[in-house]
């Protein structure tokens, strides 16, 4: 889907994190190098904590700008790897998708978005 839409100014962040069954153990440099293997062409940043005191200040922004409950779990929480966040070009968030959510099931709002901007 970046491939697809990365000229129309849609871009995709990810941040590895450890902090769900340890599934990212290793350094910055081995997860960039790990996701190669699955053609990863979006920037990729260094590892960070979404969840409790330590949760970086984007994913303490994130998970309190939408404040629905998903799953009888805390809005301000991340239940597991693959959270998704879909964030307008004045950095407003404005859907949440959870880890099982298919990218490609929301791909309509993300066009929305890219034309509402346009």
């Amino acid at each position: 889907m970046y491939e697809k839409y990365k000229d129309q100014d849609f871009v995709i962040l990810g941040f590895p994190c450890n902090q769900f069954g340890a599934q990212e153990p290793g350094t910055n440099e081995q997860i960039k190098e790990f996701v190669k293997q699955f053609n990863v062409t979006f920037p990729l940043f260094d590892k960070v904590e979404v969840n409790g005191d330590g949760a970086d200040p984007l994913w303490k922004y994130l998970t309190n700008s939408i404040t629905e409950t998903i799953l009888m779990i805390p809005y301000n929480r991340i239940l597991w790897n693959f959270a998704k966040f879909l964030v307008d070009r004045n950095g407003v968030c404005v859907k949440r998708f959870g880890s099982k959510t298919n990218p490609l099931s929301f791909e309509d709002d993300i066009v929305a978005q890219i034309k509402s901007t346009l």
